[in-house]
């Protein structure tokens, strides 16, 4: 018997971000998502692993207006000392760098327009 309870079958956080391009070219050169779809000149998907994100311009938070306490994105990883130095590599802004918690280890990184993402890998 089919079931009648709706099932969620796929998230995408949306960003706001200034500039659509410099956006895409971070997320795809940096982090190494792909380009999705885009929609016309403000809006895009990006997607890595079956995870995607959209990507609307408009006016992102003012840096610093959430005192880097919040987090747009986590991600649960494997090999998290590998992306860590991975993203070391690559010049991108890291906003916690790796650490023991708890409940596993992570960082945090920030996009061009300061949202932060985080990587965590359970223990």
């Amino acid at each position: 018997m089919p079931s009648t309870v709706p099932v969620l079958k796929k998230m995408s956080p949306q960003l706001l971000v200034a500039h659509l391009e410099d956006s895409i070219e971070f997320y795809t050169k940096k982090l190494g998502f792909s380009l999705d779809f885009r929609y016309e000149d403000f809006y895009a998907g990006i997607v890595k692993d079956s995870h995607s994100i959209h990507l609307k311009s408009g006016t992102p938070m003012e840096r610093g207006a959430n005192n880097n306490q919040d987090l747009t994105i986590i991600f649960s990883v494997d090999r998290i000392e590998h992306l860590y130095e991975e993203v070391l590599s690559k010049s991108i802004e890291i906003v916690q760098p790796l650490r023991n918690m708890p409940y596993g280890r992570e960082f945090y990184i920030a996009d061009p327009d300061g949202n932060h993402i985080a990587f965590m890998e359970e223990t």
